[in-house]
């Protein structure tokens, strides 16, 4: 199994944190998702042990809400002591309906509107991340009439491609995302936010991309972040309390892919930050790192129910499940790879046979997987698996061709509770006139 909290019980059911799918998915119907609680925990306690052994008791961890936000996850993160960057008004509506301390949140985002830095400022954001001068301006505005000064960060592009997914990859000169250092702009928004009344500069934030396995991108980043640190210190005498290095590590999709030690690479970070921070003779700024996939992305799982099983002889196979690019539209964005089984026979040994597994949506591209290897008696009727779906499934998931979305079910020590429920018709036709 590629991950440690996934088993086969004793009637041959796949397990996940313990507990069998196939009774779950009489219980609550399919599509499912499924949660494992502890594992998030886990997760967080690692990021939060090893930043802080890494970088100092000032360092924290920030989940990266966009990964999966409901209110089951928000109150995992107070309790285990996270902070959350969050990138809308309805993240921040969210974590605080669960009771979430939003003076630990930090609000990113490329396009904030006005009406989103009012609500944020409004219900006590602790920080924005900002990525333009537009933004600093509407900030300062919007904070003035609040009779408040705003702590904020500023996005940076240190000009790093990670070689990882084009869509993903978002620390190059280029990106749509911060302002560059390379170009002289960095600077120019530090000078300018360092002469706002309402604004509190405290730092920098920089995010280089996703699916990072080793630690040599936060090396190359924190490298040059550390340098216009110094930089900003020498020119503007401005001390930067808080440096933001963006996401975490990468997860296993599928066995070939490596397993990241999140301790280790952490651990190698910090001692490059510190050998820095003396060579260039500043003081180290509390660290900050925004794991959101990781996290939450090998504690996920979707189950579904096989309905059509399609053979074209001396073409393809296509297995059609009951559910698709509306929980999961990832393949069709990004041929993103997922590790697929039946979940009420996961070992069989009988002959596989090669298929698509695909979708219910009237639409060539609601693909699941491609090239996917299943009992060559797969039918209507069996519990199909797609495993690490607890990253970027339920947070993208739509509505198209009408489809409600699945519920979310979380698992913890042997029990289960009903986290979101399963969407209605009524529910989609709520908002129509």
């Amino acid at each position: 199994m590629i991950c440690n909290n996934l088993s086969v019980n004793r009637v041959g059911h796949l397990c996940l944190g313990g507990q069998d799918t196939v009774a779950l998915a009489k219980e609550y119907g399919t599509p499912l998702y499924l949660y494992d609680a502890d594992r998030i925990r886990e997760r967080c306690r690692t990021y939060r042990r090893a930043m802080k052994s890494a970088f100092g008791e000032s360092a924290e961890a920030l989940y990266a809400s966009k990964a999966a936000a409901f209110r089951a996850i928000y109150r995992i993160m107070a309790e285990e002591g996270m902070g959350v960057d969050v990138v809308s008004s309805g993240e921040i509506y969210t974590a605080l309906s669960a009771g979430f301390p939003l003076e630990k949140a930090y609000f990113h985002s490329n396009n904030k509107t006005d009406a989103d830095i009012a609500y944020a400022i409004g219900q006590g954001i602790g920080y924005f991340v900002v990525d333009n001068r537009e933004e600093l301006d509407a900030i300062e505005s919007i904070a003035a009439e609040a009779g408040i000064r705003q702590k904020v960060l500023l996005r940076l592009t240190p000009g790093i491609d990670p070689h990882t997914y084009e869509a993903v990859a978002t620390g190059r000169v280029d990106s749509k995302f911060g302002s560059a250092i390379e170009t002289g702009q960095a600077d120019e928004m530090t000078a300018y936010a360092l002469g706002l009344s309402h604004v509190e500069l405290v730092g920098f934030h920089c995010h280089v991309g996703s699916q990072v396995f080793d630690s040599d991108v936060f090396l190359r980043a924190a490298a040059i972040m550390l340098s216009f640190v110094a930089e900003m210190k020498q020119k503007y005498g401005f001390l930067t309390k808080e440096l933001d290095l963006g996401g975490g590590f990468g997860v296993r999709y599928l066995s070939s892919d490596p397993e990241p030690d999140i301790a280790a690479n952490i651990a190698e970070v910090g001692r490059a930050v510190r050998e820095q921070c003396s060579a260039l003779g500043i003081e180290q700024p509390a660290i900050r790192m925004e794991p959101g996939r990781s996290i939450v992305a090998d504690a996920g799982m979707t189950l579904y129910t096989v309905g059509t099983v399609k053979r074209i002889p001396g073409y393809k196979n296509y297995v059609s499940v009951d559910g698709g690019m509306t929980d999961n539209p990832r393949y069709a964005l990004y041929r993103s790879p997922y590790t697929v089984l039946l979940a009420n026979r996961p070992h069989d040994s009988g002959v596989p046979f090669r298929c698509s597994v695909v979708g219910r949506c009237c639409e060539s591209g609601d693909i699941l997987q491609e090239n996917v290897e299943l009992p060559a008696d797969t039918a209507r009727g069996d519990l199909l698996a797609v495993l690490t779906t607890g990253a970027y499934n339920y947070s993208m998931s739509s509505n198209y061709n009408r489809i409600p979305r699945p519920p979310v079910v979380m698992l913890s020590k042997g029990t289960h509770t009903l986290a979101v429920r399963r969407e209605t018709y009524e529910d989609i036709c709520r908002n129509d006139l």
